[in-house]
């Protein structure tokens, strides 16, 4: 299984969303929308990173925050906490009571993945790999470097996160809208159109000659990464694709 993320949102829209995407990047997730019913799950099981929302029913997420730091299980957790109080007297106040990492709403979306994905790697490295492989593509999440069969492929950054996004979850099918909302993000105005072009130049870089596409098109659904092509390829199958 993936890091454990507890995400403590009383929106229920963005507990969605954060489900959505989290669970994208291979996380296991958990949404509780109550501060008080957290304080209680977060006593019997303690998740590897949580997200934890400032303005929560039943206990805010600044009191929570604050007991969790008494207690020795949670005492190192990585907290970072979502809020719509940008003023720096409220972050430094969040960041007095224990929170590593503060992020104010509204939000971009693959800008608080990366937040995760950094928080992970540097509280628990083992828990969070930096590289992505899927048949003979490996992605590189630290040094922004992909290579297929050993060539290195030039990509453009949103073509690097919509790989990235794909490579993630092998086989799923993402539509058009849920790949904005991932890669894009909800914060930003793009026309659905704009995924079938840089579709198609991701598809130009990272296939030559007679190589797989390990992109497949899903006709009225979307796209995904072929979950055949992580499986090795024959060894003739192979040199035939660099012939």
């Amino acid at each position: 299984m993936g890091p454990r993320i507890t995400v403590v949102e009383d929106e229920d829209a963005l507990g969605v969303l954060l489900r959505y995407n989290l669970e994208a990047e291979g996380y296991e997730v958990d949404v509780i929308a109550r501060g008080d019913e957290a304080d209680l799950r977060l006593k019997e099981a303690v998740p590897d990173l949580l997200l934890l929302d400032w303005m929560l029913p039943g206990l805010s997420g600044v009191e929570l925050c604050r007991r969790l730091r008494t207690r020795p299980e949670t005492e190192r957790l990585p907290i970072i906490m979502l809020t719509a109080r940008g003023e720096e007297s409220e972050r430094v106040r969040g960041l007095s009571v224990g929170a590593d990492d503060y992020v104010v709403k509204p939000f971009s979306t693959p800008e608080l993945m990366a937040r995760v994905r950094a928080m992970l790697r540097r509280v628990k490295p083992e828990r969070i790999s930096s590289q992505l492989v899927a048949g003979d593509l490996d992605l590189d999440r630290e040094t922004h470097r992909v290579r297929r069969a050993g060539r290195e492929v030039k990509l453009g950054p949103t073509e690097f996160r919509l790989l990235e996004f794909l490579m993630q979850s092998p086989g799923r099918v993402f539509s058009r809208e849920q790949l904005l909302d991932g890669v894009w993000g909800r914060d930003i105005y793009v026309d659905e159109r704009t995924v079938d072009v840089h579709v198609g130049r991701l598809r130009k870089a990272i296939n030559r000659g007679r190589q797989r596409d390990p992109i497949r098109t899903v006709r009225g659904a979307g796209y995904s990464l072929d979950e055949n092509f992580t499986s090795p390829r024959p060894a003739s199958a192979q040199r035939a694709e660099a012939s």
